[in-house]
């Protein structure tokens, strides 16, 4: 699959490059980056696309069981099959931290569409804890 498909776009997060450019980047980093986008946007965010997102931020005040885990799959299946289509969804885990029980890592395995190229991005989500909570 060629370069042309995969693309390239503005870094994330925005900044300049050594030469006061704005910064761009290309191939896997670029659909890295865009998966970052997806997840990290909560639908409703941006004004002239408000559908475009995922609904993780839903379940921000959610318990970090196993409940919560299996609806933050589904929405990042469904917001990544919808809006990243360069890539196929091989699987998504959500395990929580060890040591930090508000923080889930959603753990995404990928492949870029094309290639046998299959690659693993880790994004961590952050619960707020009930205040009944026991710590």
């Amino acid at each position: 699959m060629g370069d042309e498909f995969i693309g390239s776009g503005l870094a994330f997060p925005l900044r300049v490059d050594a030469s006061g450019a704005i910064a761009l980047v290309s191939h896997e980093r670029e659909i890295e980056e865009a998966i970052r986008i997806v997840i990290g946007t909560a639908p409703g965010e941006r004004p002239q696309r408000p559908e475009f997102g995922c609904r993780v931020h839903d379940h921000v005040f959610a318990p970090a069981d196993a409940t919560t885990a299996g609806l933050i799959v589904a929405d990042v299946r469904a917001a990544l099959d919808r809006w990243e289509p360069r890539i196929e969804v091989e699987d998504v885990d959500v395990y929580p931290d060890e040591d930090d029980p508000s923080l889930l890592y959603i753990d995404l395995s990928f492949s870029i569409r094309g290639t046998n190229d299959v690659r693993n991005l880790v994004f961590p989500f952050y619960v707020i804890p009930s205040e009944g909570a026991a710590a």
